[in-house]
């Protein structure tokens, strides 16, 4: 596909730099013009230029259709390997949580896998059903009540 570009792209410089020597050079153009066939000056000029604009069509087409398929094929690269990537961070993942997952011993899968067990769902204790936040703090398993704990109210607290 990079030869065809490139093939592609010499050729339109090659046309580009035709098409601005006809243009910037008359005498040039008069004499490419004067190998057709026994035409009036006007009807030979109309003829080179239809001729230079068909030429230039084909080109342009060629090289839009060069581009886009390029294009097309880098997009589709791109996405397979994102693909990879994404599927290489969830094997990594899934290798992490394996090690990380306590070991219980005799309870392995029929593949020879430890089996990780979810994570335990906490309880919040909410004033209010419908508005219920989860508490990124801890909550404490110990009685409140404690005297000894800094966290009691003052009047259960011994003075110092």
């Amino acid at each position: 596909m990079l030869a065809l570009k490139r093939v592609v792209t010499v050729a339109v410089m090659i046309y580009l730099l035709l098409a601005l020597l006809f243009i910037l050079v008359p005498s040039v153009r008069t004499t490419v013009m004067g190998v057709g066939s026994g035409l009036s000056d006007l009807a030979q000029e109309r003829q080179f230029f239809y001729v230079m604009f068909i030429i230039g069509a084909v080109v342009l087409a060629l090289q839009l259709l060069t581009e886009n398929l390029d294009s097309v094929l880098l997009r589709r690269a791109v996405s397979q390997h994102e693909g990879k990537i994404n599927e290489l961070k969830a094997k990594l993942y899934d290798n992490q949580q394996r090690t990380t997952a306590p070991v219980v011993s005799g309870s392995r899968t029929i593949d020879g896998r430890v089996p990780v067990a979810p994570a335990p769902e906490r309880i919040v204790a909410s004033s209010s059903t419908e508005n219920r936040t989860a508490d990124h703090l801890p909550q404490p398993t110990f009685p409140q009540n404690d005297p000894s704990l800094s966290n009691t109210p003052p009047a259960d607290r011994p003075a110092l």
